[in-house]
């Protein structure tokens, strides 16, 4: 399953072809009706969290899992950092230290 914060969002991540799933919608946390949410995460193994990368979405992130917690679910979320072909002195710092700490070898 892949939540999301707008129906726009849904449409954007099949543009792409990398995502076969069911897609879920909560654009705030206090819209979040819990037991629908519960209903619609039956036999799902993973949850990806597509949200832009910001303090509030975090936070419904960490709110979400904490709901969840106890079900056998793996938590995800699509990666974030640097854009292909923007200079670094255009990144947001939060941005720029997501891509730092999100590395990966090569």
């Amino acid at each position: 399953m892949c939540i999301v914060q707008s129906a726009k969002d849904i449409l954007t991540i099949e543009e792409s072809g990398e995502f076969k799933g069911v897609y879920y919608v909560i654009s705030q946390v206090r819209d979040m009706d819990e037991a629908h949410l519960f209903y619609a995460i039956g036999g799902v193994d993973e949850v990806i969290f597509a949200f832009p990368p910001s303090i509030a979405t975090d936070t419904m992130i960490l709110y979400i899992e904490d709901k969840l917690q106890g079900l056998d679910i793996h938590f995800t979320k699509i990666a974030q950092g640097v854009p292909t072909g923007v200079e670094l002195d255009n990144i947001d710092m939060l941005s720029l230290s997501r891509a730092l700490e999100d590395r990966v070898k090569i």
